[in-house]
């Protein structure tokens, strides 16, 4: 079976179940269909998905959308920065 690059999952974003819910979002109204992995157990126990827990949740999109989602998330992270 012949697979296509531009299908295949590559992981954007990491963190808590908040902050991936938020970068879905941003990423589905951009029109870029996004996917959590590791939803479960990076909540209920985070340190078998992560050591030290942190980033335990992604956000995965397909290799076609990398740049787009990528300036998105970018902004996204400019914007806690300069709010926090």
């Amino acid at each position: 079976m012949k697979t296509n690059k531009e299908d295949e999952p590559v992981e954007v974003f990491a963190g808590t179940i908040w902050q991936v819910g938020i970068v879905k979002s941003l990423l589905e109204n951009a029109e870029i269909e996004a996917f959590l992995k590791d939803e479960i157990n990076g909540t209920l126990v985070p340190w078998i998905t992560s050591s030290g827990g942190a980033g335990s949740v992604k956000v995965v999109v397909a290799y076609q959308d990398f740049e787009k989602a990528k300036l998105i998330i970018d902004d996204y992270e400019k914007n806690l920065k300069e709010n926090s």
